[in-house]
């Protein structure tokens, strides 16, 4: 049996509508399936959890139809379950989508491999106990994400880039220790991305490398820059080109620690306040990938 874990209010809807067309396609296909959902994470996440203790052993994958918000609500109880799991981009961001190699555009292809091909693990990352797919951050994206939390207009992307033109004025840099496999760094920065995915916030490239195959994370650390170089610099994160400003570095590590007065973030769900330690956790998840 197949679970099909709709968050109907992702995307501004969209998770209802594409959710339909899932249970469509399972169902024309007389493909056992059952669906499960909710209006909130908290009683999204208790009614798979419900689910899989009955029905674990017997549960061919976990079809999640959101945004990233539910992909990483899915990871905590697929991954330690050894049960495979895959994303229908039905949210605003959808970099875990896009990490794995699907298009977002055609859901159809993707169902279409998912249930007649083998699954196959996939990286995850842990950070205090806590799987990730894309992205761990701090920062100033987490300011963003802290200020955008808290208003509750307007909706959408316009929010965030209210939050950023709200923000970036008062943004200070923050002095971080930085612990990777073979150094420790001390250095001020603007913006830290710990990625096991390519992109966040809806397709930024901010570690274009990276890799979710090859058991590393790539660090991305984002030194002081003027408020109006940030402003020149920010657009190219969409293309990935970024990394090669000088004030831009990249290491490569499978165990990061970070310590500053900041906050983490990570698939864009608030992780708490650093120290943190995070692990890429070679092949720890099963999924499916073109």
């Amino acid at each position: 049996m197949w679970a099909i874990v709709i968050n109907p209010v992702s995307g501004g809807g969209k998770g209802a509508s594409l959710g339909r067309e899932v249970s469509g396609y399972f169902a024309t296909r007389k493909l056992s399936y059952q669906v499960i959902t909710a209006t909130s994470a908290v009683k999204l996440q208790s009614n798979l959890r419900d689910f899989l203790e009955v029905n674990g052993k017997n549960c061919e994958g976990v079809i999640a139809v959101g945004g990233d918000g539910l992909a990483h609500l899915v990871l905590q109880l697929c991954v330690p379950r050894k049960i495979a799991f895959t994303v229908i981009p039905a949210g605003t961001g959808n970099d875990l989508v896009r990490a794995m190699g699907w298009p977002i555009t055609s859901i159809t292809a993707q169902l279409d491999f998912v249930t007649t091909e083998r699954s196959k693990s996939i990286d995850l990352g842990l950070v205090d106990s806590e799987w990730f797919g894309a992205i761990l951050s701090t920062g100033f994206d987490s300011v963003v994400n802290e200020k955008a939390n808290r208003m509750k207009r307007p909706k959408g992307q316009m929010k965030y880039n209210l939050a950023i033109a709200m923000e970036l004025p008062k943004f200070k840099p923050l002095q971080y220790t930085i612990g990777l496999d073979n150094q420790a760094i001390q250095t001020e920065a603007m913006l830290i991305a710990v990625a096991n995915g390519s992109s966040y916030g809806g397709g930024m490239l901010v570690c274009p490398d990276a890799d979710m195959n090859d058991g590393l994370f790539d660090v991305m650390v984002l030194r002081p820059v003027s408020k109006i170089e940030f402003l020149k610099v920010f657009p190219k994160v969409f293309s990935g080109s970024h990394i090669d400003h000088p004030k831009v570095d990249i290491y490569r590590s499978k165990k990061v620690s970070l310590s500053a007065p900041a906050i983490a973030y990570a698939d864009g769900e608030r992780i708490g306040g650093l120290p943190i330690q995070a692990e890429c956790m070679t092949g720890a998840g099963l999924s499916w990938t073109p």
